[in-house]
């Protein structure tokens, strides 16, 4: 499957009240390797195993496999990751025929809050909320694999 996705910055904490999910993420990295990640996390009380590959030359698109896994699973696995596990909420928010997952950092990554939303197509149009800021698709800084080994607080 391709995912094809927009990443950007949140300009303030607007977006909670817009929210109709949140949910717990706990994720780390077997491999952070921006030309295949292997990510497991923990959303929630539901564990997943994800492969993405590199992104395409406009940042947009890239392969991604998931699989949900046994919880128990993921947290053993987790147990294996490279340092930098990732610790975050996650806030969905409906805006037009879209949704909007937006992640608020905690640890080495707290002040950080970036929005995502996930497209049909590269050149989809969507309807862009108040609390939405500069657009960071294909910004490598913002990758997840990427803040697990470099993460907001030294920046």
């Amino acid at each position: 499957m391709i995912e094809i996705e927009r990443k950007f910055t949140v300009k303030d904490d607007s977006f909670k009240a817009e929210a109709f999910a949140k949910n717990h993420i706990a994720q780390g990295y077997l491999n952070s390797n921006p030309a295949r990640t292997v990510r497991v996390r923990i959303k929630g009380n539901k564990g997943f195993l994800t492969i993405k590959g590199a992104s395409n030359d406009t940042g947009l698109s890239r392969f991604e496999w998931e699989k949900e896994i046994p919880v128990a699973e993921a947290q053993m696995l987790l147990l294996l990751c490279e340092k930098g596990v990732i610790d975050k909420t996650r806030f969905e928010i409906k805006k037009g025929h879209h949704v909007f997952e937006v992640d608020e950092f905690y640890g080495d990554n707290e002040g950080l809050i970036v929005a995502e939303i996930e497209l049909n197509s590269e050149t989809e149009t969507f309807e862009k909320p108040d609390w939405l800021g500069t657009e960071l698709t294909g910004d490598i800084r913002y990758y997840n694999a990427y803040l697990s080994n470099n993460p907001f607080k030294n920046w």
